[in-house]
């Protein structure tokens, strides 16, 4: 993975009033004039990335942990409002649900409105959603706080890659990619550690509310943080919004995502099947859409020939296959530890801490050692097989002595393996998008790691589920067969992001991409 600058047309646009050809740089060496208008608001050639990048990459920690910090709290959510069961589902997956559908009509708001806009507007509605979500009376309440919490997360997470895009020079991407990868990770983990803490205090006998309230003070510092020195950005030349294509493309992933979501838990009914059935002619359908609309002149919400660029669309596989293989195992390992080996939810969070101080430290070092290309990330996914196959030995071997802390050493080499994976591969499937379709791109891209891992929990339920059959709690030997048997899909899953990695280009950007073919008149 080469990572040559591209092109000066492949950069930002800056506060110039008309076109301009040429390139500068500023100060902080940030940015570099591109051909083009400036859609900027303020002065954003003067402000330094990084102070911009950690502000916007607080929202992404903060998406990311209301996935995870959930989980935790689902017991004690369910006793304190009386809610069945199905309603848990909800409260769970009604966050994942919308995030999924709005992710791509985020990122293009961002592109036509303005990307510090929508992640303004994304954090305050988050912000107050998660307010709605800790005052919550019942369970229906505490179901349609979620779902806008999951509307507004979808806003604020792709107008994190733009920022990247638009404001990181190429030579320092993996850099940026590195600190993402290391948020998501910390997200991921905090969510089990912060959220088991949050409860085992009982804060004011608050029992699970203080996993929505500390939301709140983070929210409106960020907010803050944001509005004075996050610069304003738009797509070059930025188009109507494709209502059409949205619409579409919202009942094809809804056809999907809710089946897979629901369906384990509800025990595969008739409706789940055809659901997925349906969303084949649905994506057909969108697929129809788009094409009229691009034939037409107009600004197709994706553009389909960005799915058939070959580092675009094997990067994306890959994306999809690796976070089925995260989210998956994050699912299996918890059951194993709370249901299983009888861990509270802090003693689970604990049993988390080594594999995430792993990947995040396997992060950031992914960054440095960018110029070793793509040997990066497939030192990555070995070293997360190997780490998998040995928590599969571990399960067969010790039975029903089995304990958590004889894990932690396969679960340190699954935290390195992602990390060096995750990182370098987000910076490569976005690195030769240009600056007019990075909103799409990082929407598509968002898009598929949720529906990677809604695939991945789906059918390493069956499996999980399956192979322990009707064991009771804290039934170890049960639960670490059900282990075994589950983590065979993250072998597998690993083996072929190995297989694949050859086929993602090792070169740098393309000399096409963002050409004067996407800005006519230079």
């Amino acid at each position: 993975m080469n990572q040559t600058p591209p092109p000066a047309s492949n950069g930002p646009r800056t506060a110039t009033p008309s076109p301009v050809v040429g390139s500068s740089t500023t100060a902080g060496g940030a940015f570099h004039t591109a051909v083009g208008s400036s859609h900027t608001a303020g002065s954003p050639a003067t402000a330094a990335p990084w102070r911009a990048l950690a502000i916007v990459l607080v929202g992404a920690f903060m998406a990311v942990l209301d996935t995870f910090i959930v989980l935790v709290a689902a017991p004690a959510i369910q006793a304190d409002l009386h809610a069945s069961a199905a309603d848990v589902q909800l409260i769970l997956a009604g966050y994942q649900l919308t995030y999924a559908l709005a992710l791509i009509t985020g990122a293009r708001l961002g592109d036509r409105f303005g990307r510090k806009r929508l992640f303004l507007l994304g954090m305050a509605l988050f912000t107050l959603s998660s307010v709605g979500c800790a005052l919550a009376p019942g369970a229906g309440s505490l179901i349609v706080a979620r779902l806008v919490q999951g509307l507004s997360a979808a806003a604020m997470f792709p107008q994190v890659f733009a920022v990247i895009q638009v404001m990181v020079p190429a030579e320092k991407r993996p850099t940026a990619f590195g600190a993402l990868g290391a948020v998501i990770g910390m997200a991921t983990m905090a969510g089990q550690l912060v959220g088991g803490v949050l409860i085992a205090a009982d804060l004011f006998g608050s029992t699970w509310r203080p996993v929505f309230w500390v939301n709140v003070p983070i929210g409106v510092v960020t907010l803050l943080l944001a509005g004075l020195f996050v610069p304003e950005s738009r797509a070059p030349r930025a188009r109507r919004l494709d209502l059409p294509g949205a619409v579409v493309l919202t009942v094809a992933l809804f056809l999907l995502v809710v089946p897979l979501v629901e369906g384990r838990s509800s025990g595969w009914p008739p409706w789940t099947w055809l659901g997925l059935a349906a969303c084949v002619p649905a994506f057909a359908a969108f697929g129809l859409v788009e094409r009229r609309v691009d034939a037409a002149g107009g600004a197709p919400l994706v553009r389909l020939g960005l799915l058939r660029e070959r580092a675009f669309a094997v990067g994306m596989a890959l994306v999809l296959l690796t976070y089925a293989g995260i989210n998956s195992f994050f699912l299996i390992l918890s059951l194993t530890l709370q249901d299983g080996l009888g861990k509270d939810a802090l003693g689970a969070g604990l049993v988390y801490t080594p594999l995430a101080v792993a990947f995040f430290a396997a992060s950031l070092l992914a960054g440095r050692l960018a110029r070793f290309g793509r040997r990066v990330l497939q030192l990555g996914a070995l070293t997360g097989l190997v780490g998998f196959l040995c928590t599969l030995a571990l399960a067969v071997h010790s039975g029903a002595g089995l304990t958590a802390w004889e894990l932690t050493p396969a679960l340190v080499l699954v935290g390195v393996g992602n990390g060096l994976l995750v990182t370098p591969l987000l910076n490569a499937v976005l690195r030769t998008v240009g600056p007019a379709e990075v909103g799409m791109a990082s929407g598509v891209l968002s898009t598929g790691q949720q529906i990677g891992g809604a695939v991945g929990v789906a059918v390493v339920g069956i499996l999980y589920y399956g192979a322990l059959g009707g064991a009771g709690h804290h039934d170890i030997a049960a639960y670490g067969h059900a282990l075994a048997a589950a983590v065979g899909l993250n072998v597998a899953l690993s083996a072929a992001i190995s297989g694949l990695l050859p086929l993602l280009p090792a070169g740098g950007a393309r000399p096409g991409t963002a050409s004067r073919a996407q800005y006519p008149g230079t």
